[in-house]
């Protein structure tokens, strides 16, 4: 009896290559092309075998991770060093040898971008494009407003 092509895929080597790739960031279609199946294919396989779907959800956590605290990092800014290399002369050992000659320390400023894409989507209910304003609310101003501009137009004559 032929063994299926998804066999392959259970086994630690398989589902290990799995996880690579979907931590290397490769989509479903492009990890079922070098599978070599259609991606629904790998959709039917993710539904019926739990080792694969766990495989692929454990790769792409760690790179959503990554660029989760990458884009935090980006829109705080931080700090790091650079260093310089050149090529010196050691003589004690007769050889030349790569050597930091200096090392200085810069600094990334906050990105306004990473900022804002940051706060619409983890406080959205306060950070987003348009705000849900009750009209009932926009009436109290306007009774305010107008209770503001009739004091001022009493006191004015």
């Amino acid at each position: 009896m032929a063994k299926g092509k998804y066999e392959k895929w259970l086994t630690a080597e398989g589902l290990t290559l799995l996880t690579g790739w979907a931590r290397a960031g490769l989509t479903d279609e492009q990890m079922a092309k070098n599978v070599g199946i259609a991606p629904s294919t790998l959709y039917a396989w993710k539904a019926m075998y739990p080792e694969i779907s766990e495989s692929l959800k454990r790769g792409k956590e760690v790179v959503d991770l990554e660029v989760e605290n990458t884009l935090l990092k980006r829109a705080l800014g931080y700090d790091y060093y650079e260093e310089t290399e050149e090529l010196r002369f050691n003589n004690a050992s007769g050889e030349y040898k790569m050597t930091v000659t200096k090392r200085v320390k810069k600094s990334v400023p906050p990105d306004v971008t990473a900022l804002i894409f940051w706060l619409k989507n983890r406080m959205p209910d306060k950070w987003k494009d348009r705000q849900n304003i009750e009209l009932s609310d926009l009436r109290e101003e306007q009774t305010k407003l107008d209770s503001i501009i009739k004091q001022m137009r009493g006191d004015a004559a």
